[in-house]
């Protein structure tokens, strides 16, 4: 039976471990290797891990890095950045990876999600969608940081990556991102309601409330959050931190006993 998942994501840029706000302005918050040795401490659900250069720079996964991460990751880690091809994708979970995600490149070429699919298994394929929304109502698909606006319906999108073969559809709202401001609920709930794969939200949680409201009013989902698992207090002091068992535990079934 699926569970909710709470899933910490770490951004990587120029080697180390960041935190944007609205794509922008990356702050630098410390080594990601010991981030991941801390969520394994804390006995964290899944672990997301995006290069935010690789696409840009249009370079290839540091496979290095990959592999130093999947050694000490304890738990199921999803790995994007640069996967332009299947044989990239294959060399990621060989290295112990069990997600590989992809988002710019699906965008450009939707039958690579297809290709990666016959090649490591629907299960392991996840499709990012960066949304923003529009000036005149409704959103919109980005890549490249969110600097490139593609004319894709983000639920059309991901319906889309689904019948292609997408196990997974993680959806980051570029709006909130770093805000803290909670997640975008209305679009969460028409994207879980579009697609028959687990789905992740990603951008705005500020407090564990935050996702406590996600899983209690869209079901079942991923949780995932960045700047909440990286900092503490008002004034931002960069802490990693995650719910103790106890504490999750409680969480989600009040969540889903509402």
């Amino acid at each position: 039976m699926l569970r909710p998942r709470i899933i910490p994501c770490l951004l990587i840029h120029e080697g180390g471990l960041v935190k944007t706000v609205g794509f922008k302005d990356p702050k630098y918050v410390g080594d990601p290797v010991n981030a991941v040795k801390i969520f394994n401490e804390k006995e964290s659900d899944e672990l997301v891990v995006l290069d935010i250069d690789a696409t840009v720079n249009g370079v290839e996964p540091d496979f290095a890095v990959i592999a130093h991460l999947a050694a000490e990751c304890r738990m199921p880690l999803c790995y994007g950045g640069g996967v332009r091809n299947a044989a990239q994708a294959k060399q990621i979970i060989g290295l112990g990876v069990e997600k590989v995600a992809i988002s710019a490149a699906a965008i450009e070429r939707p039958e690579l999600i297809s290709e990666i699919a016959a090649e490591i298994g629907s299960q392991s394929v996840v499709v990012v969608i960066d949304v923003r929304k529009k000036m005149m109502g409704g959103h919109e698909v980005r890549t490249h940081n969110g600097k490139k606006a593609h004319k894709l319906d983000p639920v059309m999108f991901a319906q889309e990556a689904v019948r292609l073969g997408a196990g997974e559809i993680v959806v980051n709202s570029i709006d909130l991102d770093g805000t803290m401001k909670g997640y975008d609920l209305k679009l969460a709930r028409r994207i879980r309601d579009a697609v028959r794969v687990p789905v992740t939200f990603l951008g705005g949680a500020g407090s564990l409330a935050d996702i406590e409201a996600l899983i209690r009013e869209v079901g079942v989902v991923g949780a995932s959050a960045g700047s909440l698992f990286v900092f503490k207090g008002t004034y931002r002091a960069v802490l990693i931190n995650y719910p103790n068992p106890d504490t999750k535990e409680q969480m989600v079934r009040a969540a889903l006993a509402a």
